[in-house]
């Protein structure tokens, strides 16, 4: 018997996000076998460090995986793999997607009874249920692109002229004719890319959707939208969509598109306009980012120089020895100098880390008061008034403290300012899953009260001490994790089960619930996005999903947000706030020492060029002089020069599994004095490209 032809190609290029990969191939494994056809899924992985590659093997031996040894993009990436792939309909799927349990079938019998379709897109909600408009977008268009970059696509997003970009004006509950399809989601026809050829290879990233949606169209062909069927699509995941990297790549990606497609004079005009925006919209982000950062110190001076114009005012009419008014420069001058020494100081003591502790502000102020009256008495014009400065000091103290307790006393109702307010979480799952759950939470550290469970269905009971069954083990991040079984819990709040998921609505309300957990291997993807389209906006509540047998707990807050995910690991000292800090300051001054001693030291470098350029580029903060190189870190740091491992004697070269564990035990143990090691032993080498 000839073997079945298959049906379906699904294609996932990945780049160091392992724990989002392991949940989008739950939900494709479970896709598939309701589809019932034969499937083939491939993953290419961009030379990940984060375990990604161990992890599919261990997991998901089905998948037709292809190691790449760099990082050729997400354009090369999905063109390994279709090259390869022989399914009837291919489909291009971003690891950070889960698919309802219906979606591959729905989707192929909607191009089964849809021959002139070329592509498919469906409906995607982002992390908390929200509709994403992108599901459906038409043709950039000089015009097109015009009214989305200057916001008129925003302010009118439901203009049949303004709105084409994500053409607000169709419905997003009914199928529709589109022009582009999304890159998150993208099935296309077999046949139709044999006609019109695979994903452009000029683009990077971003934009390689536009122009294969419009080579489509151009070849004949229809692409559509189908809302019968969902996808959550955790945006802002892969790349930062609030930087000014997404900025630059995004609209670049828009001129080549109409280099590409449009007239000569047509595109040089969208050129024109479209580098135009890039520079307004790249400023725009940078000054909305250093604004935002900046506001809290911003603030914090305003309220300072408020304070102290009104003391003056006061110390100069009651109790000046000679009563004559200050000059002009003690508010245009000194106070702006005591503001910068004052908030610098309280900045390093740790004033603006979380949760607040007024000790920091207290000893920051004290310190920078006490430089701002030794510096004082060097200069004779400056010189102004002891007491103004201790009472300004007292008045600094009681700024900052204040300003925290009103913020802290409108946000939660209490004065507890040094308290980090715990989330009252919800488990949705059997009484195992949420035994689970919370031993994650408490090995991770996680800053919350769980409240209790919610059963998801209605022959679940109560709660009943439950022994968990441990997931399989398998390498991450060079190591072994395996999520041990957790020890019977005391029965207690966190282990009763408060109602069944048609009570959630009021469960949220009554116990004033900050998130739920979904358990994946109790919730199929269809329940828990049915969930979360359905439960009321107000009160806010944000949505994490433990995937079936995973250590990952994952979630988004908004299509913008980076999202956050808790996990097994311990915290690492390298991320705490203060470590941070005296990380960059050592940067900074050792930078700075290197630069002015270049002279003598360039002859003893290996690479004299690269050591001045990474001098520069650690003082701009772009590079920094130890890091991690092979570890995946849970957020962006800045690229470094020297990894922990390069400090070790070793006969041979190391692996690379090694160099992982290596950093991470750097990371966890982290102090400024490592880094000092580190550039003594590899000082010859600190020109390293």
């Amino acid at each position: 018997m000839p073997p079945l032809s298959v049906k379906l190609s699904v294609v996932i290029v990945n780049y160091n996000v392992c724990y989002f990969l392991e949940q989008a191939l739950l939900s494709v494994r479970r896709a598939t076998e309701r589809l019932g056809q034969p499937v083939e899924v491939f993953v290419v992985d961009n030379n990940s460090v984060d375990g990604s590659v161990a992890m599919v093997k261990a997991r998901f031996p089905e998948v037709v995986l292809i190691e790449n040894k760099d990082n050729p993009g997400f354009s090369k990436g999905n063109n390994q793999a279709l090259r390869q792939a022989t399914g009837e309909y291919q489909l291009l799927l971003n690891p950070d997607t889960v698919v309802e349990e219906d979606t591959f079938r729905a989707c192929c019998e909607f191009m089964d009874a849809h021959p002139n379709a070329g592509g498919l897109g469906v409906k995607m909600l982002d992390g908390q249920g929200k509709f994403l408009p992108e599901s459906k977008r038409g043709l950039p268009t000089p015009g097109v692109a015009f009214y989305k970059i200057f916001g008129l696509a925003r302010l009118f997003p439901t203009s049949r002229r303004f709105g084409r970009y994500h053409l607000g004006f169709l419905d997003k509950d009914q199928p529709h004719e589109i022009d582009v399809l999304s890159g998150a989601f993208m099935l296309m026809r077999k046949a139709t890319l044999d006609q019109v050829g695979l994903l452009d290879e000029d683009y990077f990233m971003y934009g390689e959707d536009i122009d294969l949606s419009y080579r489509i169209t151009q070849g004949g062909w229809k692409n559509y939208y189908l809302p019968g069927t969902r996808i959550i699509h955790y945006k802002g995941e892969s790349t930062k969509r609030t930087s000014v990297n997404y900025v630059f790549v995004f609209y670049r990606a828009m001129v080549i598109f109409a280099q590409k497609h449009f007239a000569p004079g047509r595109a040089g005009l969208f050129s024109l306009l479209i580098n135009g925006a890039i520079w307004l919209r790249a400023g725009a982000a940078v000054a909305m980012r250093l604004l935002t950062q900046a506001a809290p110190i911003l603030l914090d001076a305003g309220l300072i120089y408020g304070g102290m114009f009104f003391l003056k005012n006061y110390w100069e009419n009651n109790h000046k020895y000679v009563r004559t008014d200050y000059p002009p420069e003690f508010m245009l001058v000194a106070v702006p100098a005591y503001l910068v020494v004052w908030l610098t100081s309280a900045y390093l003591s740790g004033a603006y880390d979380q949760p607040t502790k007024t000790a920091r502000i207290v000893r920051g102020i004290f310190v920078g008061t006490v430089l701002i009256s030794a510096i004082s008495n060097f200069f004779d014009a400056y010189r102004f008034s002891k007491a103004l400065i201790i009472l300004g000091g007292v008045w600094a103290v009681v700024a900052l403290v204040g300003r925290r307790l009103a913020t802290h006393f409108l946000r939660y109702h209490d004065l507890r300012l040094s308290e980090k307010r715990q989330k009252n979480v919800a488990i949705v799952g059997s009484g195992a899953e949420s035994l689970r759950v919370r031993h994650l939470l408490e090995q991770a550290g996680v800053q919350a009260r769980i409240i209790g469970f919610i059963t998801p269905a209605a022959e679940v009971a109560a709660a009943v001490p439950v022994a968990v069954e441990a997931p399989g083990e398998y390498a991450a991040g060079g190591g072994t994790a395996t999520l041990a079984a957790p020890p019977l819990l005391s029965a207690g709040p966190a282990d009763e089960a408060l109602g069944e998921v048609r009570q959630l609505e009021d469960i949220i309300r009554i116990y004033a619930l900050d998130e739920l957990i979904f358990c994946g291997r109790d919730l199929s993807a269809s329940q828990i996005i049915s969930l979360m389209v359905s439960l009321p906006q107000q009160p806010p509540v944000a949505y994490k999903i433990l995937p079936q047998d995973s250590e990952y707990i994952i979630g988004s807050s908004s299509k913008d947000s980076p999202g956050d995910y808790y996990t097994l690991d311990i915290t690492l000292n390298l991320f705490r706030p203060e470590q941070v800090r005296n990380k960059r300051l050592l940067d900074i001054f050792t930078s700075l020492l290197l630069l002015l001693a270049s002279p003598l030291l360039l002859g003893f470098q290996q690479h004299k060029g690269g050591f001045l350029r990474n001098c520069g580029r650690v003082l701009a903060g772009s590079c920094t002089w130890v890091g991690l190189r092979y570890a995946a870190a849970p957020q962006r740091l800045a690229r470094a020069i020297l990894s922990p491992a390069d400090g070790v004697q070793a006969r041979g070269p190391l692996t690379e599994a090694t160099r992982r564990r290596l950093e991470l035990l750097y990371a966890k143990d982290y102090e400024p004095g490592t880094d000092l090691r580190i550039l003594l032993r590899r000082f010859r080498w600190l020109g390293t490209e």
